[in-house]
């Protein structure tokens, strides 16, 4: 794929994010500062930034994803622009991220600049983590180029990002982003227009629950987390939640919330419908061949010995190995 050039409208920590993924892939960057300064405070921001950048390369550097002699040439990919000067590189962008701060006013102002200098062909993207690409979709010019593309902090390293296009969006733009993004190494998602996307609203669910359950007595904080690094994180690093729902048995699942339900008193540990629905089915996982994904046809002893085989190298990653006796 031929390299295209990005902007990151916004010299913060997603932009500087972006930046080190997309320069480190090959492409060319923009990061433009969103906000007005004299040029002394621009000279200390754009300093800064290239210097956090080169700090990030140097550190993936000692991770051995790169070479020390090929840091330079990755940073040389990386432009700082002011906001006052900076219509000539929203004018050769291909893909123009926004990432100000979560208002919409700061976004309405920024994608009012973007649009003014873009060009139509241009795809325009939002990173907010909270607002709804059906809400910002008015702000830009051509609104059929926009989505939201909600990536993971640190940006440089995990390898999600969700994409939410709004009811305007042009499929063929999704398409070109998501491809955009598998070329640099990302494993991008589509997810409706819904509030938290995907991974913030599972996430904040169980933040608060393992914050409740500090509060109520449960387990201390750093028993806490070991039981969710060890066990919660240990498991769906290797298997989807849908998947392990299905591998475990959507009946189980069923029955525990039945139980959770009553001892807690709480309808948060209800079962939704579509668990209901697919024990009525006869979709209850593995074991029947289909649940909330399809195995017909799957060799089951060799997809659990796979998985199980993730398993091992997990252990072995964590340094968790058991002891032979």
């Amino acid at each position: 794929m031929t390299a295209q050039v990005i902007a990151a409208v916004g010299a913060g920590r997603m932009g500087r994010g972006m930046a080190v993924a997309f320069a480190y892939a090959g492409h060319p960057v923009h990061l433009i500062d969103a906000k007005p300064r004299d040029p002394a405070a621009y000279a200390h921001l754009a300093e800064g930034a290239l210097s956090e950048i080169r700090a990030t390369l140097t550190m993936l550097a000692g991770f051995g994803m790169l070479t020390p002699d090929e840091i330079d040439s990755i940073v040389a990919r990386v432009t700082c622009h002011p906001l006052d000067s900076c219509a000539q590189a929203l004018a050769q962008s291909d893909v123009i991220f926004e990432g100000v701060p979560e208002t919409l006013d700061a976004k309405r102002a920024a994608f009012a600049m973007i649009s003014d200098h873009a060009r139509p062909a241009a795809i325009i993207a939002s990173t907010t983590s909270t607002i709804l690409s059906n809400d910002l979709q008015g702000f830009v010019t051509h609104p059929a180029r926009f989505l939201n593309a909600h990536w993971l902090n640190p940006a440089f390293l995990v390898p999600l990002v969700e994409l939410s296009p709004g009811d305007a969006t042009d499929p063929d733009v999704t398409a070109r982003l998501k491809a955009l993004l598998e070329q640099i190494g990302k494993v991008p998602v589509v997810c409706a227009a819904s509030p938290g996307y995907i991974v913030p609203r599972i996430q904040m669910l169980a933040m608060n629950e393992a914050a409740r359950m500090v509060e109520e007595g449960v387990a201390s904080a750093e028993d806490m987390d070991k039981a969710t690094k060890y066990g919660v994180g240990f498991r769906f690093a290797v298997l989807g939640l849908l998947e392990f729902i299905d591998w475990g048995g959507g009946d189980i699942l069923y029955y525990a919330s039945q139980y959770m339900q009553n001892a807690t008193g709480s309808d948060r540990f209800a079962a939704p419908d579509i668990i209901k629905a697919n024990m009525a089915e006869g979709r209850t996982g593995l074991r029947d061949g289909q649940g909330f994904l399809d195995y017909e046809g799957l060799d089951v002893p060799a997809y659990q010995k796979e998985r199980l085989g993730a398993f091992v190298a997990m252990l072995q990653h964590l340094n968790k190995m058991p002891p032979k006796g």
